[in-house]
């Protein structure tokens, strides 16, 4: 049986963003045996594949971090006797890891850090989205949107029990609204206090609102709650990833940053409005799906100040962020609601 490896040790989005080019990987290969390579963050999405047969966790911040470490990582690796590397993700480490296993074929991206370590090279289109551009790393043709695949991913029987016994007290009649207030990068975050007028707005509008987040989103969650109303809950930290996106199913709409809750949204195959502060949607990671959108003011000659957004506004005026008022945000809700 053939196996094929893929290295992907980036953020959670990414990874979700990387679940298509699997799917259709398998289905190229139905016989092999696809292994992934994540870290401790992502290793549940990909265990959640049905395409996937063995997540290998790396932990590139303590256990596999230093140069000794990663060879002996590899060193296991290659018992695997893996025939084919495929990495969209771009890094030194995904190349080094490459070139010690030594496979007869092994593909990345043009832009890939020490790409002279793969066999094959593919163009990166900047012009893409990354769904696209990880289809282009396997050769998969698609025409107009057939490339728009919608990630399949399994929940098991505990976890679906969790999310359920979640919304047994809530009447399902109620609109429900989730937002996701979060993102490791500052200058993506919508301002906090246009955060607490889109769910004024909501909650006038009858939705229930759900501020969902990871643990390190809590605080930013519930100070949002504390200022909205009674209509606003936070269950920031209390969902795992893959339960996330079963809570999200409940949804009518998902607002959210450039960020990973935007691409669990997608999972969920519900409306999900993406707000754009420093990033852009050209940069190819909105959201996809027929029934999302995104919101953005790009008429700045700062804007956009760096692919992943920083910690601070490099000229401290966050104009990308105040400049898309939430009126204007509920304004788009509306329309997509309405569509």
């Amino acid at each position: 049986m053939q196996k094929i490896l893929i290295i992907q040790t980036a953020f959670i989005g990414d990874a979700i963003l990387t679940l298509p080019m699997i799917q259709k990987l398998k289905e190229q290969n139905k016989d092999a045996e696809i292994d992934v390579v994540a870290i401790p963050s992502t290793k549940e999405i990909f265990n959640s594949s049905p395409f996937v047969s063995k997540v290998i966790e790396i932990d590139k911040k303590q256990k596999h971090k230093g140069l000794i470490s990663l060879y002996k990582f590899v060193r296991k690796l290659k018992s695997n006797n893996y025939a084919k590397i495929y990495s969209p993700h771009r890094s030194f480490r995904s190349a080094l890891i490459t070139k010690l296993l030594a496979v007869d074929e092994s593909y990345s991206f043009s832009n890939s850090k020490l790409k002279f370590f793969y066999k094959n090279i593919i163009s990166y289109k900047k012009n893409q989205h990354e769904v696209q551009r990880n289809l282009d790393l396997i050769s998969f043709n698609y025409t107009g949107e057939s490339w728009k695949i919608i990630p399949v991913l399994e929940i098991n029987t505990k976890s679906k029990n969790k999310v359920d016994d979640f919304f047994v007290n809530l009447d399902t009649k109620i609109k429900f609204a989730a937002i996701a207030p979060g993102s490791i990068w500052e200058t993506k975050k919508y301002p906090e206090n246009y955060f607490v007028e889109v769910v004024k707005l909501l909650t006038a509008d009858s939705f229930t609102v759900f501020l969902i987040g990871s643990k390190e989103d809590e605080n930013l969650c519930n100070l949002i709650a504390k200022k909205s109303g009674d209509q606003v809950i936070s269950v920031a930290g209390k969902f795992s990833l893959i339960e996330s996106i079963e809570f999200l199913k409940r949804m009518k709409i998902l607002i959210a940053n450039d960020s990973a809750p935007t691409h669990l949204g997608v999972c969920a195959n519900i409306p999900v409005l993406t707000i754009y502060c420093s990033t852009i949607p050209n940069f190819g990671f909105y959201p996809y799906n027929k029934k999302s959108s995104f919101i953005t003011y790009n008429n700045l000659e700062c804007k956009p100040c760096g692919i992943h957004g920083l910690h601070k506004c490099p000229i401290k005026t966050f104009d990308c962020g105040n400049f898309i008022k939430p009126e204007q945000v509920i304004m788009k809700i509306k329309d997509m609601l309405n569509d």
